[in-house]
């Protein structure tokens, strides 16, 4: 059957907020299940959708899409945001990721979004060359500090 991207339905919320664990470190349950339900509630500002990706028919991925009024190297916002992109391990070097990204640009053009922005930690390395294997062209590096105060 292949790839199938369609929009998560609402009942899919837990597959997802799963996948999103895997993603983001440190994202535990609770709070994970709170994002989730904010994004169903429409309670979250700035996620607009969620894609899921079917490989013959079991959930293989997601992505998140954003608009954010700025991104590196975007000068005339608002921007779309490519926010979480994921493919399940058994899924992986399958299309899916290409499929999630099609996706993403397809529901981007049709709101007259200029440009599609994402961002990848340093250390994904992984999640670099794929952004880059599909098209996206690097424009910044950075290295963010805090310092506690309490």
């Amino acid at each position: 059957m292949g790839v199938v991207v369609r929009e998560m339905k609402v009942d899919e919320w837990r597959e997802w907020s799963s996948m999103r664990q895997a993603l983001y470190d440190g994202l535990n349950d609770a709070d994970a299940e709170t994002e989730a339900r904010a994004f169903l509630d429409g309670r979250d500002p700035n996620l607009k959708i969620v894609y899921l990706a079917l490989l013959d028919e079991e959930i293989a991925g997601f992505c998140e899409l954003s608009e954010r009024s700025y991104a590196e190297g975007c000068f005339d916002g608002p921007v779309a945001y490519f926010e979480g992109w994921y493919v399940r391990e058994f899924a992986r070097r399958k299309g899916v990721g290409r499929a999630l990204l099609d996706a993403a640009i397809a529901w981007a053009k049709s709101k007259n979004y200029p440009h599609l922005a994402s961002d990848a930690e340093l250390s994904n390395t992984r999640s670099q060359a794929a952004h880059k294997a599909l098209g996206f062209e690097e424009v910044e590096r950075a290295v963010h500090f805090k310092m506690a105060l309490k």
